[in-house]
């Protein structure tokens, strides 16, 4: 069960090298538990620990080095608070060996598609999140196309709730995510958050992480900070539907939702606490 205010804002931390915001920053365990601490004190409701960077370009890491990175980190985050922790993985034995340290949540850019990956999910228990992602982070932007980019993104994650109750993962523990800047080309990326209701019609939360990506820039320019658009993407985003916004920069997303909360709510009283999946 996955109780958090809502809509929800998802801290990004990745305790990685070479993410494309943040990489190196917080690879040291100190470092990292440290702006886990800053993220929970300005409001986050659930922190997201990565420990392989899957931006476009990327390679992927051994699961040894990937368990080094994220479980002391979870195990350490979790002797401070007990916020929800979602693990940012495909793999399987990073979903086991953070479930037993302390994760409460899998976060799966590949949607359980690696070997193994729906066996490993069904046996932790956890709430999942399913993201659409064409092709494969080294590949994904060399030429991403679709004939339908709504269609197709919605029938993937018909396909994959059906593999997923067929592992045994009960429906109503899905979350999906459309992947925006995954196999996606700027018009493509603005579609899916214009038209987020759509995904809204499978009957599960929908999550979107935008955060300080190209896009951004593309628009605003690249000479501007993208922190305000990530901050608009996020209200539009939870406007159209989203039910958690995954961001690097928490503070201003979780005030910038409050009071978009309470304009919608047409009440004082912003984000209340909500059950996102059982």
């Amino acid at each position: 069960m996955l109780l958090v205010k809502y809509p929800a804002v998802m801290g990004i931390l990745n305790v990685t090298p070479d993410s494309f915001s943040d990489g190196g920053r917080y690879i040291e365990r100190q470092a990292a538990v440290s702006h886990a601490a800053s993220m929970i004190e300005q409001g986050a409701d659930i922190i997201d620990v990565g420990g392989e960077s899957t931006r476009p370009g990327s390679a992927p890491v051994s699961c040894d080095e990937e368990l080094e990175r994220v479980v002391p980190v979870i195990e350490a985050i979790r002797r401070i608070s007990d916020i929800p922790i979602s693990v940012d993985t495909s793999t399987p034995e990073v979903m086991r060996g953070a479930a037993l340290a302390g994760a409460t949540m899998i976060n799966d850019v590949r949607a359980l598609r690696m070997p193994g990956a729906l066996d490993a999910a069904a046996e932790t228990g956890l709430p999942v999140c399913l993201m659409h992602m064409q092709g494969e982070p080294k590949t994904m932007q060399d030429n991403p196309s679709y004939r339908d980019l709504i269609g197709e993104i919605t029938d993937f994650f018909i396909e994959r709730i059906a593999q997923c109750k067929q592992a045994g993962i009960a429906e109503e523990k899905l979350i999906v995510d459309p992947g925006f800047g995954f196999g996606k080309t700027l018009a493509h990326n603005l579609t899916l958050i214009n038209r987020l209701h759509d995904f809204c019609s499978l009957g599960r939360p929908v999550l979107v992480g935008l955060s300080r990506k190209s896009t951004i820039g593309h628009v605003i320019g690249e000479s501007h900070d993208r922190l305000m658009g990530s901050v608009a993407g996020a209200v539009m985003a939870i406007a159209r539907g989203a039910s958690i916004v995954r961001v690097h920069d928490v503070g201003p997303t979780v005030e910038a939702l409050e009071f978009a909360s309470a304009i919608i709510g047409e009440t004082t009283t912003a984000r209340q606490q909500k059950i996102i999946v059982k």
